[in-house]
């Protein structure tokens, strides 16, 4: 009876909760416009405008050294930030891109077998 009590006691204690990674917010999705100042991702709750400056990575999943960016219709993981600047214009985007992952959207042309007609 005291094995069980504590082993679930041990267990609680031992286990640390989950630190967030500070204010950073991620978001997963495609792109779906991008320009010099912003960055719209069609995720599965809707479309996100972020905003982009000359701090923002972006970062090639096929290429990581190159200094691409991503093109419409490609894949992306961007780590944003809430844009509390003062300098920060009204109609800017609430969220800033800080880095951004992606990879390119190529595809492959898939080949029709015949079927065999039994």
């Amino acid at each position: 009876m005291w094995l069980p009590l504590i082993l679930t006691l041990t267990c609680l204690f031992i286990s640390t909760p989950r630190v967030a990674q500070g204010a950073d917010q991620h978001v997963l999705g495609t792109v779906m416009a991008i320009d010099a100042k912003h960055i719209e991702i069609k995720t599965s709750k809707g479309l996100v405008d972020l905003q982009v400056n000359k701090q923002t990575k972006f970062k090639d999943q096929h290429n990581p050294k190159g200094t691409n960016m991503p093109e419409v219709g490609d894949r992306v993981i961007i780590m944003a930030t809430k844009n509390d600047k003062k300098g920060v214009k009204k109609g800017d985007p609430p969220l800033l891109a800080t880095e951004i992952h992606f990879s390119t959207a190529k595809r492959v042309p898939i080949s029709i077998e015949p079927v065999p007609v039994e």
